[in-house]
């Protein structure tokens, strides 16, 4: 009987302890700091790179916009910046989430240090952490001066009245969310003479590696950073990412500089030239008509730092379906 009672005391201490530990995680977390008090000057020059950073390279506004998914490569149509776009379970994901409004409606009643730490930690204006289909880690190892440059961009652009629903989180994604956010780790943009790491930043900035990866639970699968394979499932199939390693045979390590740059090029401005998909066609997520804005350097620069990465042979099936 004595062993039984203590048998009962250790599982209710157990229990204690757990949910001492998930209210914590729960009301406690995330805790980046304090957003910082800055007040960003929205100069002609920081609005010209932020406009550049957030529809070429970090590519903002693909996902906070209206796309046309009946056409190839989903171009932008409309509600630019305003979001809604959902990423669900059909998807692979945790839970339904929705992309937010990202204009001067909903940021207006933000600081400019709100939205610098949300852009750069993943925790917002409330306290509440950011779901990482957002690139807030990879927004918070960029040069400080680009992360302004993004936010006097997002303020300069039209207020579009539209409001987006709440996340819905499954468990147990709901209070691990609140332990992923974390201090940036800012940077400094190197010059674009030192091609490799100027490279590296762009494919950073860019978050190549988030989708050109192997992924399991959510992580990256170490040892396949930048070697394709990542699933997108859609109705009907699957998508999966290009390897994009120097890999001769399945990546792009035949590829030259020129052709590697007019494969993005060849989308620039053609939006509107967008081909009709076909019921059980597959659905692109890479942002071409976005990166096709890309200065050709820039491109340049990302081609010389991908052909430093480790070459993983992964011959990828592009779509299959179900």
């Amino acid at each position: 009987m004595k062993a039984v009672k203590v048998i009962g005391f250790i599982l209710l201490g157990l229990l204690v302890i757990v949910a001492a530990a998930g209210t914590y995680v729960k009301v406690a977390l995330p805790d980046t700091g304090a957003a910082p008090q800055i007040k960003i000057e929205r100069t002609a020059e920081r609005i010209k790179r932020g406009d550049y950073l957030a529809n070429h390279v970090s590519a903002c506004m693909d996902c906070h916009s209206t796309k046309d998914e009946s056409l190839y490569g989903s171009p932008v149509v409309g509600g630019f910046g305003a979001g809604g776009e959902k990423f669900d379970q059909q998807m692979g994901l945790p839970g339904k989430f929705y992309a937010s409004n990202i204009t001067p409606y909903k940021l207006l009643s933000w600081t400019d240090g709100e939205i610098f730490r949300a852009l750069t930690t993943g925790e917002n204006k409330f306290g509440k952490a950011i779901f990482p289909l957002m690139p807030w880690d990879h927004i918070g190892q960029m040069d400080k001066e680009d992360v302004y440059s993004i936010i006097a961009y997002l303020r300069s652009i039209p207020a579009i009245k539209k409001d987006i629903p709440a996340s819905e989180i499954d468990f147990p994604v709901n209070f691990i969310i609140n332990t992923m956010p974390h201090k940036a780790n800012l940077g400094k943009l190197p010059s674009e003479n030192d091609t490799i790491k100027y490279g590296a930043y762009l494919v950073n900035a860019a978050a190549c590696m988030d989708c050109h990866s192997k992924r399991s639970h959510g992580d990256i699968i170490p040892g396949t950073e930048f070697g394709g394979g990542m699933e997108f499932k859609q109705q009907g199939g699957v998508v999966r990412s290009a390897n994009i390693t120097p890999d001769k045979l399945t990546g792009i390590g035949s590829w030259s500089k020129d052709i590697f740059i007019q494969r993005f090029k060849s989308f620039e401005g053609k939006e509107k030239q967008a081909a009709k998909l076909n019921p059980g066609d597959p659905h692109i997520p890479m942002p071409w008509y976005m990166y096709a804005g890309m200065k050709a350097n820039d491109l340049a620069a990302i081609y010389a730092y991908l052909r430093t990465v480790k070459p993983i042979k992964n011959q990828v099936i592009a779509f299959q379906k179900f």
